[in-house]
């Protein structure tokens, strides 16, 4: 029972990332995150109101599966495989986070950002807002999200998902080297 505690190592989740692919490809479904915003809306009637949600939402409602699998398994791993504590960072990573006002004690989400207590400084809420318009703009006009690019469209040899993977990175790095720095 203690592989399950602790971090499996790549070949193991790389393994059944690509065996989930496979079946996928095999059954002529496609895997992202982002669609079923766009399924949740076509569910809940938008579709009446513009023509990009009005589609057969009903042949894209298993991917809803990958949802709540997603919350689940989150739910899971955090609460019972988990201690609660954060994996080991290198000591250049605390001092990077200590120059940013981000405690090293910290879990994966940061309480400085994520925390009831955050919410009352105007700076953090803005960045929320900000970054949330940001991926849900940037997912559409990319037309998926970094999951549906990364690990389907990559897998399928699709260019535009090459050429969209490459921007995350790019984007990723522009924001932790650059605008992070600037915004704390």
């Amino acid at each position: 029972m203690d592989f399950l505690f602790n971090p499996w190592p790549w070949y193991v989740s790389g393994f059944l990332i690509a065996l989930t692919l496979l079946v996928l490809l095999l059954l002529g479904k496609r895997f992202g995150m982002s669609s079923n915003l766009r399924t949740l809306c076509a569910i809940c009637g938008a579709g009446k109101k513009t023509p990009f949600f009005n589609f057969d939402w009903k042949s894209e409602s298993w991917n809803l599966i990958v949802v709540v699998g997603a919350i689940m398994g989150g739910y899971i791993g955090a609460h019972f495989l988990s201690d609660g504590s954060m994996p080991e960072i290198s000591e250049a990573t605390k001092v990077s986070l200590e120059q940013l006002h981000i405690s090293e004690q910290n879990t994966y989400l940061p309480k400085e950002l994520f925390s009831i207590e955050s919410f009352s400084d105007y700076k953090t809420i803005l960045v929320l807002l900000i970054g949330g318009l940001l991926i849900g703009f940037g997912t559409r006009y990319a037309g998926g999200c970094t999951s549906g690019h990364a690990i389907s469209g990559l897998s399928n040899l699709q260019l535009p998902s090459l050429i969209a993977v490459i921007g995350f990175f790019i984007g990723g790095l522009i924001m932790v080297h650059v605008l992070f720095p600037l915004i704390f």
